[in-house]
């Protein structure tokens, strides 16, 4: 009779990864992706370090694997924002509000996306490639309609879009990097939806 593994021992190994995933999030973010260690995460996770070597052969594996989980997770979460709404104003100021919403509470991730592993991690650089691209077709989809409908002056969406894409990312490492950060939140959220629409010569009378 062939060994299978129970779904009680199954649940535990799944939480024991999942803990130190979330832990190495937090590590890489602290630290960089060149001070973090192993180690550092086993410990703060409370796993034992044969735990990480039986998931991941090594740190850049672990780290590549985080960057896709957490762009899946902060793309679908945007794009999520802007399919609740209908008209741009509104689909803007959604994303927007959702992005910050990721900052204030997990400040890690956005730094783990926009920071860490520049340059330090050669593989990354096709993944980052596409996250950018993904980012930048999630905010042209909303121009084109805008535009095509008259409520946009014509115009390179696609620009437009890779711009917004930047702004925010500037906008919201800035607001991270304040030690008052959530009472920021919502000014930053106004701000940037002004910023956004006001460079795309949104008519909100068109609306």
């Amino acid at each position: 009779m062939a060994y299978r593994t129970s779904d009680k021992v199954r649940d535990k190994k799944d939480a024991k990864r999942t803990a130190m995933m979330q832990t190495a999030v937090q590590v890489f973010a602290e630290k960089g992706y060149h001070a973090a260690t192993v180690r550092d995460i086993v410990q703060k996770a409370g796993v034992a370090i044969g735990t990480f070597y039986f998931y991941f052969p090594d740190k850049e594996t672990l780290f590549v694997y985080l960057y896709e989980e957490t762009g899946e997770f902060l793309a679908q979460t945007l794009e999520q924002a802007i399919s609740s709404k209908t008209v741009l104003h509104q689909q803007v100021a959604a994303a927007v509000q959702a992005y910050v919403n990721i900052a204030l509470y997990e400040p890690a991730v956005v730094h783990l996306m926009l920071v860490g592993g520049i340059g330090a991690v050669p593989s990354l650089h096709e993944k980052r490639s596409g996250f950018r691209e993904r980012m930048a077709q999630m905010w042209q989809r909303p121009l084109d309609f805008a535009t095509d409908e008259g409520k946009l002056p014509d115009q390179n969406t696609r620009r437009s879009a890779e711009m917004i894409a930047g702004a925010c990312d500037e906008a919201i490492l800035n607001l991270i990097a304040q030690p008052n950060a959530e009472e920021s939140g919502v000014a930053t959220v106004r701000d940037i939806t002004l910023f956004v629409l006001r460079g795309l010569g949104y008519n909100s009378s068109a609306e």
